[in-house]
């Protein structure tokens, strides 16, 4: 059980900004004004996750509430307040939290945990500029290499401060320096909070072709020091009309090598390339993703939203030594208005994944995903399912859900 934490030196600084800040304020109307702004966030989830793992002899069974709760202001002297509480339960905890000693059961990280999620300042002062300071939530690109690993119970957030300015029409300048990683393991794991200071710097141009994106990623962690890592890469997504289809693409390169204290020496590539096929309610796709080794250490994305990528049963959370190709196919059937629903989808994924270095075979998996949403109300049933070959342990799971967000 997480009890109450200290809070960490951004929150403390907003907590000490925000009195100067409406002192400037242009008397209690604008007080008022921001009062009247504020709006309430409501994120309630409900959610079975069941696991059935070879090689251990029990099957995992939770069934966990997430609810975060917390407001946000309107604007005082261009600046508004937002603070949200997260807290996860489990109703039923047959399951290995990481954290509760249950190690008989396959692995679900969503332990049981009550505090602080996001506590930050927003300021819009400057012209085409905004600047947050504070514990907050940050989702680059397609969030490959920076996210918020939403699909768990407890977020992946962030202390600390970002400035994202569009002064130039087409172009986005956003540039982060990040104090602590807060990890969906929670405070009560050893690898639940990643301190060191970290750069990101991310730069988009709009084109006719669709969004060209420059990043460089410096990690610098002090508990997980061969993480550390500088990332520089370059990211193309867009999409065209041909004929009546709709095609979108995604191609995406980076380098990698050691960084700040990392003992190891290495240098590593990354390379993704994607088609979309798009026609009315139907979509097609396929691509092949590759995180290189040099045999040293395997390319590493540390701050990803993993469960986006090589399947939902999280085998390849650590990349392994040899690396990770990933060839797959997808389908989707999205169908809006039907069952007295407001839309229902359909998401079909199988993924063959082996090693980037000496071909080795990993194994394969086939996700499948039916959504429907209604109102404020969204739910969702899921399955994965990892057939071993060389790699990791053959593996099935599977999850019932609804959300509430208001």
């Amino acid at each position: 059980m997480t009890g109450k934490r200290a809070l960490p030196w951004t929150s403390l600084a907003l907590l000490a900004a925000l009195g100067p800040t409406m002192g400037r304020a242009n008397g209690s109307d604008s007080l008022l004004s921001a009062l009247a702004g504020t709006k309430p966030l409501v994120d309630i989830r409900l959610r079975s996750e069941s696991v059935d793992q070879t090689g251990l002899s029990r099957e995992a069974d939770a069934l966990t509430l997430r609810s975060r709760l917390g407001l946000q202001t309107g604007e005082l002297a261009d600046t508004s307040l937002l603070a949200e509480a997260g807290l996860t339960w489990p109703w039923v905890d047959r399951y290995n939290s990481t954290v509760n000693g249950k190690t008989a059961y396959p692995i679900v990280p969503d332990p049981q945990y009550y505090g602080l999620n996001r506590l930050q300042l927003t300021n819009t002062s400057l012209p085409d500029t905004t600047v947050s300071v504070g514990r907050q939530r940050i989702n680059l690109d397609d969030q490959r290499f920076v996210g918020n690993s939403g699909w768990r119970q407890n977020e992946q957030t962030f202390d600390s401060a970002r400035i994202l300015n569009t002064s130039i029409p087409g172009l986005s300048v956003d540039l982060t320096y990040i104090n602590r990683v807060n990890r969906v393991f929670g405070p009560d794991s050893p690898v639940g909070r990643y301190t060191g200071g970290s750069y990101l710097v991310n730069l988009g141009l709009a084109t006719p072709l669709g969004k060209l994106t420059a990043f460089d990623y410096l990690l610098s962690f002090d508990q997980a020091p061969m993480d550390s890592s500088q990332t520089l890469g370059m990211r193309l997504a867009g999409e065209q009309p041909v004929g009546p289809l709709q095609i979108a693409y995604d191609l995406s390169y980076a380098h990698q090598h050691d960084y700040s204290g990392n003992p190891l020496r290495y240098h590593d590539d990354y390379y993704i390339g994607e088609l979309t096929g798009t026609f009315r309610q139907l979509s097609v796709g396929g691509g092949i993703e590759v995180l290189g080794s040099d045999g040293v250490k395997a390319f590493a994305t540390p701050l990803a939203t993993y469960h986006r990528w090589d399947g939902w049963d999280d085998k390849f959370l650590t990349t392994p030594v040899n690396g990770l190709k990933r060839e797959y196919v997808t389908l989707g059937v999205l169908a809006r208005a039907i069952a007295g629903l407001d839309s229902l989808g359909l998401t079909a994924t199988y993924d063959d994944f082996s090693a980037a270095r000496l071909g080795q075979h990993y194994g394969s998996e086939v996700d499948l995903q039916l959504q429907g949403k209604w109102r404020r109300f969204m739910g969702l049933v899921k399955l994965a399912d990892y057939a071993a070959d060389k790699y990791a342990t053959t593996t099935r799971k599977v999850w019932f859900e609804l959300d509430y967000i208001w």
